[in-house]
This record gives C-alpha cells, sequence and structure tokens, in this order.
C-alpha cells in the first residue's frame, strides 16, 4: 500500500496549488468584509486534488475497526451487531427531516413511534411507564437518580442522601449519584462474585434511615446473575429505600427475566446496546428510565426534546424485526455463547470464579504467570490476529481481568476463530513471551503510551510540526 496515501496526515499530503474544486464565477459583484472579520493570514488549509483526498480518508476508514468489519468481544458494553434494516428505516425521510420545532400536529406519526417503543419497553422490563428525555445511558442513570430523589423529597424524606453501591458496579454508577448531589455506600462481594447479603445487612442497620436507593446491575459485571435480589429489594424497601436496575446488562435477560418483577423500581436502558442501534465514539445513544406506577410523576425535565429520536427508531425497528417469539431468543444465546467460550478456554487462563455465567465472564489473566505476559499484552498481541480486544483491567476485583463478551450475534465459526487465536496466544506467551509482550506487530502504530497520550494529547498539525 502507498504509505504516502495511508500512514501520512492529510497535512503532509497537501501540494502548493491542487485543488479539490472549483467555484463559479460571482454573479453578485464585489461585498467588502468588515475589517473586523477578516483573517490576519490565509488558513492554513491542506491543498490536495479529490483522489487524494478521497483515497486518504478511506484508508483511515479502513483503518477503523467496528462490528461490521470483525469480532468484538467487549465485555460490559454489548457491541451487537447493527441491522441494515434499522438504517434503513430511521433514514426514511418521513422521520429524518423531522425538526423539534416542528407542530405537533405534524409529528403524530413519529408520537406514535415514542408510544409503541414504550410499551414495547414496559412489556420487556416489567415496568409502567418510561421517559425518553435522556440522550445515553449516563444520563439516564443521573434521571433515574433524579427521579428517585424527586420522590423522596415529595415525601418530606430530605435526610435520604446515601445510594448504595456494589464494589463490582460500573464506574458510571458512583459517578452518577455523586453528580446527583447524593453520597456513595460501597457494599462488597462475597467470594461468589455477587453481592454480600451479611455486609448489605450491616449497612441498612446503620444508615437505613438516609439510603436512598441501591443501584444494582444484573448479571453483574462479573456475568453473574444475582440470585438474592428478592431478599435484597426488601432489605431496601424495608428502609425506605429504592431498587435501581442498571440496564448495561440487560443483554442476557430479555426473555429470560424482567427487573420489574425483580423488585426493581427504577432503571434505564441503554438502547444503543441491548437493542442494537449504532454504539462507541461518543454516540448517538438513548438511555430512557422506566418506573413503576406511581413514579412517573417524579420524572425529572432534563430535556425538552424526546432525546436521539432516530436512535429510538432504530431500537423499535429491531423490536418489530425479532418479534415476541426472536425476543426470547437474545438472552439466552448470549449465555450460550459467553459460556462456551469460557469453558474452552479456561485452562489456559485463570478463571477467579468458575460457576456459570451469563452474557459475559472475567479471567485474571493468564493461567501461567511466570511467563510474565500480562492482560495487555494479550489485548495487544489480539490486534495483530485481527480481534477487537475484550475490556481488560475491569472490573477493579482482579488484577489481571480481562471481560469477554460475545454477544448472541456471534456464529460458531467465528467464536471458534477467536478460541483458537486466544489459545495461540498462550502457547506464544510460554515460548516466545517477547513476541506478546511487544505487540502489536502488523497494525499501523506500534503500542503507544497511553498515560502520555492522555496526559499530553497533539491535537493540531502545528503542534505535531513543533514537537517534531
Amino acid at each position: 500500500m502507498n504509505n504516502q496515501l495511508y500512514g501520512n496526515l492529510i497535512f503532509e499530503l497537501s501540494q502548493e496549488g491542487r485543488r479539490g474544486y472549483s467555484l463559479p464565477r460571482n454573479h453578485f459583484g464585489p461585498y467588502a468584509v468588515p475589517q473586523d472579520m477578516r483573517r490576519k493570514e490565509d488558513a492554513a488549509l491542506p491543498e490536495c486534488d479529490e483522489m487524494t483526498v478521497v483515497r486518504h480518508y478511506t484508508n483511515l476508514s479502513n483503518n477503523n475497526f467496528g462490528v461490521d468489519n470483525g469480532f468484538y468481544p467487549l465485555g460490559s458494553c454489548t457491541m451487537k451487531y447493527n441491522p441494515k434494516l434499522n438504517e434503513e428505516v430511521a433514514a426514511l425521510p418521513q422521520f429524518q427531516n423531522l425538526h423539534p420545532l416542528q407542530p405537533a400536529s405534524t409529528v403524530k406519526g413519529a408520537m406514535a413511534v415514542v408510544t409503541l417503543l414504550e410499551r414495547s419497553l414496559c412489556e420487556l422490563t416489567g415496568l409502567a411507564h418510561f421517559t425518553f428525555k435522556p440522550y445515553a445511558g449516563a444520563h439516564g442513570e443521573l434521571t433515574g437518580l433524579m427521579t428517585i430523589d424527586n420522590y423522596h423529597r415529595a415525601r418530606g424524606d430530605w435526610q435520604r442522601r446515601k445510594v448504595v453501591v456494589p464494589d463490582s458496579a460500573h464506574g458510571t454508577n458512583p459517578a452518577s449519584a455523586a453528580v446527583c448531589g447524593l453520597e456513595i455506600i460501597e457494599v462488597k462481594s462475597s467470594a461468589d462474585g455477587t453481592v454480600d447479603v451479611d455486609a448489605l445487612q450491616a449497612i441498612v442497620d446503620q444508615h437505613g434511615d438516609t439510603i436512598a436507593a441501591m443501584m444494582m446491575t444484573n448479571p453483574n459485571t462479573l456475568g453473574l446473575f444475582e440470585t438474592h435480589i428478592p431478599e435484597i429489594a426488601r432489605m431496601i424497601h424495608g428502609c425506605g429505600g429504592l431498587m435501581y436496575y442498571d440496564g448495561a446488562n440487560l443483554n442476557p435477560m430479555l426473555g429470560v427475566c424482567r427487573p420489574g418483577d425483580m423488585g426493581f423500581d427504577v432503571m434505564h436502558i441503554n438502547l444503543h446496546k441491548t437493542f442494537s442501534t449504532p454504539h462507541g465514539g461518543g454516540g448517538p445513544g438513548a438511555g430512557p428510565v422506566g418506573v413503576r406506577e406511581g413514579l412517573q410523576q417524579f420524572f425529572p425535565e432534563v430535556s425538552p426534546w424526546h432525546g436521539n429520536f432516530a436512535v429510538l427508531m432504530r431500537a423499535y425497528a429491531y423490536i418489530l424485526s425479532l418479534g415476541r417469539e426472536h425476543l426470547r431468543e437474545v438472552g439466552p444465546l448470549a449465555t450460550l455463547n459467553a459460556n462456551y467460550i469460557k469453558e474452552s478456554l479456561k485452562d489456559v487462563y485463570e478463571l477467579p470464579i468458575d460457576t456459570m455465567c451469563c452474557h459475559e465472564f472475567v479471567f485474571d489473566g493468564l493461567k501461567d504467570k511466570s511467563t510474565g505476559v500480562t492482560t495487555m499484552d494479550v489485548a495487544k498481541r489480539l490486534l495483530d490476529y485481527g480481534y477487537h480486544a475484550p475490556t481488560i483491567y475491569f472490573p477493579l476485583l482482579f488484577h489481571e481481568s480481562l471481560m469477554i463478551e460475545p454477544t448472541e450475534n456471534e456464529s460458531r465459526q467465528t467464536i471458534d476463530g477467536f478460541i483458537a487465536v486466544m489459545r495461540r496466544i498462550a502457547d506464544e506467551a510460554r515460548s516466545e513471551p517477547e513476541t506478546v509482550k511487544s505487540a502489536p506487530h502488523l497494525t499501523p502504530i506500534g503500542r503507544v503510551d497511553d498515560v502520555l497520550a492522555a496526559k499530553h494529547p497533539v491535537v493540531t498539525y502545528r503542534q505535531l510540526q513543533a514537537e517534531s
């Protein structure tokens, strides 16, 4: 491949005098631009012909990894395939060209979609009402906690300012609680990876009259089903608190069980995960919040619009295309795929909790620790074999966490290929550890200094020129 078109910045491909456009002659006569609006010097823009520009950005796009071009086993984030039917429905001009300030009488079809999607989500979750205002999962978490806070304040329970969060929780849980102005109490996990009920009872005994809610993910971040939820719900409800369900791991629950039936009062759903809409790169997302009957009056006004409407369209198209009978297969197939990978690799990767998992599971690095090969090394070596790396070093319960989530979409052939590569990397760690430690070798750039990149990012071409 021509490295001048593939490995260089567009500025470096610039040649003075080259153009990829031609403007029509000015038929409107001269117009004087006010002096205070003029540049003191020409903008430092690259000068390239059209073919150079097209090839450059096409090559860059080919260097981007996504679900459409490879296996993406990113744990805790459900990177499932996005059916193209969803894109076609969302791109229909009758929906795509709507404006949020149109008269309500002209958007009755869009409002019908929102209503029908709400009914579907209520049926799938066992809750009574949803608001579609939040723009993302974390925004939904904040909205859910604000709903809980409004509920307690309306009852005069001003002292309820504490939120119980498991030590295995997603980082957004304590962050959302803090943004909402609430205090966090961490509850430890037991040896089997689920919430320690005795530890929770001690917290309830000490802080019961100040507990606003408990946030839980089920299955939890280790991919384990929390079997004590009915007991936990009785404890939290008994002291006056509410149960909050983090919907990040809802995917394996589809068709199996519903959060509302377990005793959860409030939840958010990551539509851009569970219901296949585009996910990653910072958006777009959607985090609708559902509540049991009686709590809908406490929804806060977090947005004047129905969130990212095109994402809602994609999610509803996904639900309709699968239908009731096939939505029931999502959770069981996701669970089957995850357990198949886990059982196929646990002889060479450390499995700290050896039990049935749901949609995802966590290894604690390689079983043979004498090689010195870390989870980071394994993740980087996977890039050489054409796979996106799983989530690494999270959850924080294990030193070398490697979290794998295959989703229900992946075929037996794809999963077998991934298993074979993971076993090969384990063999390489023993026979040629330096190859793994110095990976990746086949990517456009080698291993970068992540800390340096985060602390001192180079974000402009001029800065790059100055530093070089």
